[in-house]
């Protein structure tokens, strides 16, 4: 009789236990592939009781509303999250919008960090206010929170760290400034990927992430998460129902298998960014080095007691007298790094950044020029040596 290690025990590490969730297949160490559309009854009788109950329970019914396959990683990532339950959807902004409509309604207002994903913030500006859903900004550390929540407010819709230069807000008191005003808190947990940080346990109600980056790992899969305490769990299912949003079999499996190295792929990505950042630190082209691992005074605090560590994300902002064409020059001149707007697989990847379009309530317009860096998995000899010698041909 074969061993059951399907089921993690209370008592494992959390790597332990991530390598085992979501694995209800014994013997069989990565959870077989089920593309199903249809599921079939041997009753009537059968057919009805499921159909009623399914909103409450997690039961097979039909493709739409999950397969095995979706199943194992909606359970792995209820782990990784410290949630309730998950869903699963084609895009991180697919997540994104989803959340918007299962708990927003004409007439609501929401609250939304000024560090937000960019498309987030085309979200709200070109879609929610056609549904009469309004929107205004707070500063991404949430110093100016509590002066901006309206008597309509419903949702505060937070994103830690920020997008670009990862400013860090406080999520206990973020938190307890949204209960207090019986308002939502929402968190994109993308750059914490559940591994380095979970919002829920700060007292979120939503998690949402783009699983394409770092939970996948390979730049191959599309896929959006969200996951949610028990008490606002019915609107997420219901919306996820109404809207018919869902993930190929093939898509979960591979994110399922992804997420089994997440732990090992973080480190890696980790140690290999900050000993970049240190270099970039004491290039005398350099400005300043943005990193949240990096953060100083009390967002180092911030850092230090609600994260677990820091991913591969390093942004640059060079001196005034480079221009932006001499940095678009040097990042043609990298040799490792491809240009490209994701990031979380295991290549370097590097774009221009645009902090003039990326915030309202900062002005960037008389700064230095600067790009975002993902370090990847590559030797971290080697990433520096690209830099070094693509800023000496280009940045001198």
């Amino acid at each position: 009789m074969l061993k059951d290690q399907t089921t993690p025990a209370q008592e494992d590490g959390f790597n332990t236990r991530l390598l085992r969730a979501g694995r209800p297949h014994q013997g069989w160490v990565n959870t077989p592939v089920t593309r199903a559309s249809t599921y079939v009854f041997n009753s009537v009788g059968e057919w009805r009781e499921t159909r009623q109950r399914r909103d409450q329970e997690r039961l097979a019914s039909y493709g739409a509303r999950g397969t095995d396959s979706t199943y194992a990683l909606e359970d792995a990532l209820v782990l990784l999250e410290g949630g309730y339950r998950a869903k699963v959807f084609p895009t991180g902004l697919a997540a994104i919008a989803m959340v918007f409509l299962a708990y927003l309604k004409s007439g609501d207002h929401v609250l939304i960090t000024d560090g937000v994903y960019e498309p987030a913030r085309a979200l709200c500006a070109q879609s929610l206010s056609r549904l009469g859903i309004t929107h205004s900004f707070y500063r991404p550390d949430g110093s100016d929170l509590a002066e901006k929540i309206q008597p309509n407010t419903r949702m505060i819709y937070a994103e830690n760290p920020s997008s670009l230069i990862y400013e860090l807000m406080d999520l206990r008191k973020v938190s307890a400034l949204a209960r207090q005003h019986g308002c939502l808190l929402v968190v994109d947990n993308t750059w914490g990927s559940g591994i380095l940080h979970q919002p829920l346990a700060l007292g979120a109600d939503i998690s949402l992430m783009a699983a394409t980056k770092y939970l996948s790992g390979h730049a191959d899969i599309m896929m959006g998460t969200v996951v949610t305490t028990k008490e606002v769990w019915q609107e997420m299912e219901t919306v996820q129902v109404n809207y018919g949003q869902t993930v190929g079999a093939d898509d979960a499996w591979l994110m399922l298998r992804g997420l089994r190295t997440l732990p090992v792929r973080m480190r890696t990505h980790q140690e290999n960014m900050l000993r970049v950042a240190d270099w970039l630190r004491n290039d005398p082209r350099v400005t300043r080095v943005y990193a949240a691992g990096l953060a100083e005074g009390e967002q180092a605090g911030i850092f230090q007691r609600d994260f677990k560590g820091s991913n591969g994300l390093v942004s640059v902002e060079f001196k005034a007298d480079i221009s932006a064409r001499q940095m678009e020059a040097m990042i043609d001149a990298l040799r490792l790094f491809g240009i490209g707007a994701s990031w979380g697989g295991f290549e370097s990847l590097v774009v221009p950044m645009n902090m003039v379009s990326a915030r309202s309530l900062s002005d960037w317009k008389a700064r230095g020029a600067m790009c975002r860096f993902h370090i990847g998995l590559e030797e971290p000899a080697d990433i520096i040596a690209d830099l070094q010698q693509a800023f000496d041909a280009h940045l001198s």
